[in-house]
């Protein structure tokens, strides 16, 4: 079934290139994790939900993947937080470790196979640092040492920005340790009010950021690897940096693709702290299921900004609660009609086409909204077959059983649509009753008053309610076995 080539597209070569593993089938790929100092926001985990996906498809492909994902758990921000809170920089870092496990762990995402932390990478830092310095492109200067920029001819490739150019308008650490402005630090000397260093032949310290990541690359993957991937925020200068790092001790190309994803936008704006237009994983949990989050980011291309804001959030439910309540329509069919199925030609060959357009989607740069478009396609083929008075139920029982496998599937691969059908829908209204200040038993209790005014043919007072019910958000089904109600999920305007 599988005709396309994966390609991907390079951030260094600015264009897409066919997959090509170093050691086919095996692939190595390294994305660059949290600082961990507060509870994570959102934005950082737009990463964790894109490349748990991106690995998936490779193993569909029949890749072996290793994928390392680190966490920075050396930072000012961390010594500042442990100020703050007057508490000790490694338990800090431990503490939002753990609750950032406890929110992916609530993502339903797949562990990586290894979380490497800074703090203990020491000694392969200082190895690497000690090897800059041997070959001349670094410098100590007074427990301090420095990468000489200009001493690596590549620098600035995978950013394209000229070193001549980066000091205009530059953001540079003035430090007059420096023999260039634009060098940048690989072991910082501790400061007399820092309680947390290491050892090392400059002095007691600690590395700075960019040479943590490449450490740990080289620990756990080997001196190149397949894909490295992270934000755009992180193209210039830490990945830059890592380039210059590597290449310069190992005379090799470092990364066979670099893979960016792009920022979450509130209002037009990057979400960020100094901005105060951030929101935690842990906020956005105790208000909507995980399932929403990640249909969210992947119904947005991996390089495009996602736009993030009540209205999107609805979007999503509403996309979500089409796909579960047909799901809840298949298995009630199956579970009335389990032995007797007929295959449907039509929608057989509507499942075909949708897989060849999935297949064709995902290896053309990850591309989920392609496949998002494609996964409802098959959605309202199956609401046309089920009004359609020409379809049998024996191919109505069909058609839900391969409706059901296909979204497990292909929905798999993106950590979506695995969730049990009628339990979701039923979180779902209740976590929308409770942003709208309701509670299920209070519905109830109005559905009841609705009801004896029907049974008196009261239907002045009947209509009333349902007037207010509808003016919550409550939508009424009257059915010949009983009034069924649901939270409305969708949505065509800011609330």
């Amino acid at each position: 079934m599988i005709k396309s080539v994966l390609k991907i597209y390079d951030t260094a070569e600015r264009k897409k290139k066919e997959f090509i593993p170093i050691d086919s089938p095996f692939v190595k790929i390294y994305c660059c994790g949290p600082t961990v100092y507060d509870y994570l926001h959102i934005g950082n985990f737009r990463g964790a939900v894109f490349y748990n996906f991106l690995r998936n498809w490779l193993e569909f492909l029949d890749y072996k993947v290793k994928l390392i994902y680190n966490f920075t758990d050396i930072d000012d921000k961390i010594l500042n937080r442990s100020k703050k809170e007057n508490e000790s920089p490694d338990k800090i870092s431990k503490k939002y470790i753990q609750e950032f496990e406890k929110d992916f762990k609530d993502l339903k995402l797949r562990p990586h196979t290894a979380n490497p932390k800074a703090t203990e990478t020491i000694h392969e830092i200082i190895t690497l640092i000690d090897s800059l310095i041997q070959l001349g492109i670094a410098y100590e200067a007074d427990g301090d040492v420095f990468y000489s920029v200009r001493s690596f001819k590549d620098y600035g490739y995978l950013s394209g920005r000229n070193i001549k150019d980066l000091l205009v308008g530059a953001r540079v650490d003035v430090n007059k340790k420096k023999k260039d402005p634009l060098d940048f630090s690989l072991w910082k000397k501790s400061k007399p009010e820092e309680n947390w260093s290491w050892d090392s032949p400059w002095g007691k310290g600690r590395p700075g950021w960019h040479i943590e990541c490449t450490a740990m690359i080289h620990k756990f993957l080997g001196q190149e690897i397949d894909i490295h991937g992270g934000g755009t925020d992180l193209i210039f200068p830490h990945h830059e940096n890592e380039i210059a790092q590597s290449e310069a001790i190992c005379n090799k190309k470092y990364v066979r693709y670099w893979i960016h994803n792009n920022m979450i936008v509130t209002a037009g704006d990057k979400m960020s702290k100094s901005l105060g237009n951030i929101m935690t994983m842990r906020e956005f949990l105790k208000k909507y299921p995980g399932e929403i989050f990640k249909y969210l980011i992947l119904s947005s291309h991996y390089r495009s900004q996602v736009q993030f804001s009540q209205t999107t959030i609805y979007q999503s439910i509403a996309s979500l609660a089409r796909v579960y309540s047909y799901f809840v329509k298949a298995e009630n069919i199956l579970e009335s009609n389990p032995t007797k199925k007929k295959l449907h030609t039509d929608f057989q060959k509507k499942i075909k086409t949708a897989e060849e357009e999935i297949i064709n989607a995902f290896n053309d740069d990850f591309a989920t909204p392609k496949a998002f478009a494609s996964f409802f396609s098959v959605i309202n083929q199956f609401a046309f077959l089920l009004e359609d008075k020409l379809t049998s139920l024996q191919e109505q029982t069909w058609c839900s059983e391969q409706l059901l496998l296909f979204f497990k599937k292909y929905g798999k691969m993106l950590s979506l649509f695995q969730e049990p059908p009628k339990e979701f829908l039923k979180n779902l209204d209740d976590y929308l009753l409770k942003e709208k200040g309701l509670t299920r038993s209070h519905v109830n209790k109005m559905l009841e008053q609705r009801s004896c005014a029907r049974n008196k043919k009261d239907f002045q007072t009947s209509d009333k309610i349902r007037k207010e019910l509808e003016d919550l958000g409550i939508e009424i089904k009257d059915t010949s076995t009983g009034t069924f109600w649901e939270v409305k999920k969708h949505f065509s305007r800011e609330i």
